[in-house]
């Protein structure tokens, strides 16, 4: 079961960089109702948080609304900030969540099982079909968008729980613990379903990069 941390702040595994007399200044603002504060913030950190949403979203217009429910989210929440973590730590993991939940409120067509897509084997215990080498990844830029765009649209034929480790592990780069701490599950969890999900996805991908059998 998975708990909605949009309003509460969240604290980094890791030790966070000590806050900068700016970066306090500007919190004890916000904390204050100061509104210029917050335009200043939204300003200052819209676009990195925007880009942000963009990875995990596909829709713009869904990536937009999961950055202005992150900034009601940080707004409601900011007095229960403590500064253990920087504040744009604390707005990215509150836009992380914002995209979350955003994704798993979204109606979407009927999953498939990741039994389904996962490697399967013979009696002797080798593989079924052995795995095959893939091509060198195109030096075109285009070619490398087209590419980023097709492993991103195999990634969301995943199921839910797949994606969503998937997109936070190996998109968005967050640790393990931290993965663990936004889906309400154990490291060893996270470790389990990142490693099935990489086994899916490659299979969904292995028609588009492996190389041809001679």
């Amino acid at each position: 079961m998975t708990r909605d941390t949009r309003a509460h702040p969240y604290t980094p595994a890791r030790a966070a960089p000590e806050q900068s007399s700016d970066e306090a200044a500007l919190v004890r603002r916000l904390k204050a109702g100061d509104e210029a504060a917050f335009e200043q913030l939204i300003l200052s950190a819209s676009p990195r948080l925007l880009a942000l949403a963009r990875r995990m979203m596909s829709r713009e217009e869904d990536a937009r609304d999961a950055v202005q429910d992150a900034f009601l989210s940080a707004f409601k929440s900011i007095d229960r900030f403590d500064g253990r973590s920087q504040l744009t730590t604390w707005l990215h993991r509150i836009t992380v969540n914002a995209c979350l939940m955003k994704r798993r409120s979204q109606r979407r067509r009927p999953e498939r099982s990741i039994e389904d897509l996962l490697p399967q084997f013979l009696d002797d215990g080798h593989h079924r079909s052995p795995a095959r080498p893939w091509k060198t990844p195109p030096a075109d830029s285009l070619e490398q968008a087209e590419t980023l765009d097709l492993v991103r649209a195999r990634i969301d034929e995943l199921p839910e729980p797949y994606r969503e480790i998937i997109i936070l592990r190996d998109i968005e780069e967050l640790d393990t613990d931290e993965t663990a701490s936004l889906l309400d599950l154990s490291a060893a969890a996270v470790k389990t379903r990142l490693h099935r999900a990489r086994q899916a996805l490659r299979t969904l991908l292995d028609p588009h990069f492996a190389e041809e059998q001679p």
